[in-house]
């Protein structure tokens, strides 16, 4: 089921009745009163699929409130997004994938509606963090019947050509370079994953990357981190970025990092250092390959990173998912 958006009225229409309620009646989650809620829905995207927007109208018309599903349209996606954000919705849902979702977030902003990112990419991180599960149908309910609006801090990476926003972890450095691999083996292009992997293993240990936390003077590092405050659980307050600098020598160390994330805690070795920031300056000899929020990203050889306090409103339980389902 499609619509299409007007700016909403200073006084919204009161919708009509669904079966079983009162005219005017709407969603209350424990935290908030949801009365109009937009859906865009992006079919093209990872696991979205061509019956999304149908599949969405079908959970949504269940609910006691105005509702508009949106289905995204190649050489659209601007101006329907406008019109979604000029609408003034209680919330905004957004089935798509993770650069899509980021980004609507990003122009949404703190003062913009609620915003409500569902899974329907490849990675998914945000709305994991958000809501600990890769279901987006199971994640629409959960928002609309547990949501509370939270505020969400992120960062912001900036080369002078490119600015991205992320709202979970951001990865600078060799390391990145596995994320074009992992994407063509993802897609069966055997010979392509291959020679990204050979790149990766080339540039693996160069210690290349110089960064700068708070203007402090220069350190090396094979990787740095950058965990947002709503998933990082070494973090209780939005004081910064948690900044984690890898800096395994070898192989072998590398393989003890890998021990260390997946059986206990991997601050905890001894190739890892980490401290909260507000700023990052990144220098490399070549270009930085980064993944941001699970978005592969080449960066030119000197980038900024700034935290962003209050970057968007997001629908969620409280507390997220957090670091765990990440």
């Amino acid at each position: 089921m499609s619509a299409t958006l007007t700016p909403a009225a200073d006084t919204p229409t009161a919708p009509e009745a669904t079966p079983g309620t009162e005219a005017g009646s709407c969603v209350l989650t424990s935290h908030v009163s949801l009365k109009r809620v937009i859906m865009l829905v992006n079919p093209l995207s990872g696991s979205v699929g061509p019956r999304a927007a149908e599949e969405a109208g079908t959970i949504l018309n269940g609910y006691a409130c105005e509702t508009s599903v949106v289905t995204l349209e190649s050489g659209q996606f601007d101006a329907q997004i406008q019109a979604a954000l000029d609408a003034r919705p209680d919330v905004l849902f957004v089935l798509a994938g993770d650069g899509t979702a980021g980004s609507i977030a990003s122009r949404a902003g703190p003062d913009g509606p609620l915003v409500a990112p569902l899974p329907g990419g490849t990675m998914n991180m945000l709305p994991k963090a958000l809501y600990g599960t890769a279901d987006w149908k199971a994640a629409l309910k959960v928002a609309l019947e547990e949501g509370a609006p939270q505020t969400v801090a992120g960062g912001e990476v900036s080369d002078g050509q490119t600015t991205q926003a992320f709202y979970c972890a951001a990865i600078f450095g060799s390391p990145a370079l596995w994320a074009p691999a992992r994407e063509a083996l993802r897609v069966g292009k055997l010979g392509l994953a291959w020679a990204y992997a050979r790149r990766a293993l080339k540039r693996a240990f160069s210690g290349q990357m110089r960064f700068s936390l708070d203007g402090r003077p220069a350190r090396r590092a094979e990787a740095l981190v950058l965990i947002s405050p709503m998933i990082s659980s070494a973090m209780d307050e939005d004081t910064g970025l948690e900044a984690a600098a890898m800096n395994p020598a070898d192989a072998g160390q590398a393989f003890r990092l890998a021990a260390h994330a997946v059986l206990d805690d991997w601050r905890q070795d001894p190739a890892v250092t980490t401290r909260a920031t507000q700023t990052v300056a990144l220098r490399a000899r070549s270009r930085i390959p980064a993944v941001v929020d699970g978005e592969p990203l080449l960066l030119r050889h000197e980038a900024r990173v700034r935290f962003i306090r209050r970057a968007f409103r997001a629908l969620a339980p409280i507390p997220a998912a957090a670091e765990d389902s990440v």
